[in-house]
């Protein structure tokens, strides 16, 4: 009861009325913009209040540079993967699905940072591997669907058609790698992770969790026809998060 009544002090509380009204005006200029459709817009704003009040302006520029780059490499050869019938829907847009499925794991992480005597550093270390998993994830995604020359499946490594699910090239792969990294270095050059040592392992964590990712995608949701993409995305954060909170302590990264 104690946090909860810290939260909801009345100076606390005009700072998150605050992060509130700063969003819905940012939302409400950035709308015209090929993003995201008119709900996913709406649930951006929420996320966008939860880290504005919680992590400050780095913590809100992390999450729309990392929507940014993902919207841009989904656009490379967009063209070309409507052909193929691999384009996202909508245009690339996201809706408020792919907005949760991406940032649920990081929202929380970030919420939970303005308890009192709460190990913000760890917490912050997770919160940036959740989106280096999911950058990861989209750039292996977009950049293997268009340019993957031989792409097999994880589990066997039979070859399967572009865009099966659990499958892997080494393009895609590549581009995963860069991906996560990218997204750390997002996270370092905002003052989000602290040293090298922690960027280097959110960036590994990163690649691995969307190498599990497509493990799951070869099993659990071949098998499992209520597993979407959207909770499979969610699933592989919190297991980049799980992962980078255990190793960083493991490690005394934080």
């Amino acid at each position: 009861m104690l946090e909860l009544r810290l939260l909801v002090a009345p100076d606390r509380l005009q700072h998150w009325l605050v992060a509130l009204l700063i969003n819905a005006v940012l939302i409400a200029l950035a709308q015209r913009a090929p993003l995201l459709t008119r709900a996913g817009w709406v649930q951006a704003g929420i996320l966008g209040t939860l880290l504005l009040g919680s992590l400050g302006w780095p913590g809100w520029w992390s999450v729309v540079l990392y929507l940014v780059l993902g919207s841009l490499v989904t656009k490379l050869g967009f063209r070309r993967k409507q052909q193929l019938g691999l384009a996202e829907g909508r245009g690339g847009r996201r809706g408020p699905e792919n907005v949760w499925g991406s940032a649920a794991t990081g929202a929380t992480l970030a919420v939970l940072t303005v308890l009192p005597s709460a190990p913000v550093p760890w917490l912050l270390i997770g919160f940036a591997a959740s989106f280096a998993a999911k950058l990861a994830d989209t750039f292996g995604s977009e950049i293997g669907k268009r340019w993957g020359r031989h792409t097999v499946l994880l589990t066997s490594f039979q070859p399967v058609p572009p865009g099966t699910e659990g499958a892997i090239s080494l393009e895609g792969t590549a581009a995963s790698a860069i991906g996560s990294a990218l997204m750390a270095l997002v996270m370092l050059a905002l003052g989000l992770l602290q040293g090298g040592s922690a960027w280097l392992l959110v960036t590994l964590v990163g690649l691995v969790a969307t190498l599990l990712e497509s493990l799951i995608g070869a099993t659990l949701q071949r098998r499992w026809g209520w597993l979407s993409n959207e909770l499979v995305n969610a699933l592989q954060t919190l297991i980049a998060a799980l992962l980078a909170l255990v190793l960083a302590e493991a490690l005394g990264l934080a």
